[in-house]
């Protein structure tokens, strides 16, 4: 079964980078980040969780850029991780408007939020960072939709488990989707935080 009910722009990039079909994970997850629950999404390596965060946060912005303030926010564990996925959504967004940023503690803070007031849509940080932007009142998460977590297990630490706690009670509506291997007790315990009605997709 191919691609469907996909934005045409994605359907687009997707044909231009020869991916055809969806793998079981995407066929299952895809449909129910669509309808807007807050999900974990668990799966082995290579079963397609990066590019199922890719197209879904596409897709719920309508592959357009709108606005000033981010409307979708990735969470990653460090900054190689922040520049590898940086580099995989400009190679899906090349054809449309949206504009990516990369947040990480290799930047000072004061110029992170300037970069950021000149207006982005997709904003990808590590937990560090994305804490001291909110914080600072340096990003606002007014026109926030959809915010996802890329190979979660990195939650299950100390710092982080407590940043994403603390970044979480600041953002007052949106959709949160965890992608991991498996779903740790820790990252469980969300639930009863910002994961709350949380759907569960297994592949």
């Amino acid at each position: 079964m191919p691609f469907k009910k996909l934005h045409s722009n994605i359907l687009e990039m997707l044909a231009y980078l020869e991916i055809a079909t969806p793998t079981s994970f995407q066929s299952k997850s895809i449909p129910v980040i669509k309808s807007g629950a807050n999900v974990f999404c668990t799966a082995e390596k290579d079963s397609g969780k990066t590019t199922t965060l890719i197209l879904t946060t596409l897709q719920k912005l309508k592959c357009e850029a709108v606005g000033n303030a981010p409307r979708a926010i990735v969470l990653v564990e460090n900054k190689e991780r922040a520049a590898e996925l940086y580099d995989t959504f400009l190679a899906y967004t090349k054809r449309n408007s949206l504009r990516v940023y990369i947040a990480h503690e290799k930047f000072h803070i004061d110029l992170i939020k300037s970069e950021i007031f000149e207006g982005i849509d997709i904003l990808i940080s590590t937990p560090k960072t994305l804490n001291k932007l909110f914080l600072s009142n340096g990003v606002s998460t007014s026109q926030l939709k959809i915010f996802s977590v890329d190979d979660a297990e990195f939650l299950t630490e100390n710092s982080a488990y407590t940043a994403i706690l603390s970044i979480t009670r600041v953002i007052k509506k949106c959709q949160f989707v965890l992608y991991s291997e498996k779903i740790h007790p820790k990252l469980k315990r969300f639930e009863s935080n910002f994961m709350e009605y949380a759907k569960k997709v297994t592949a």
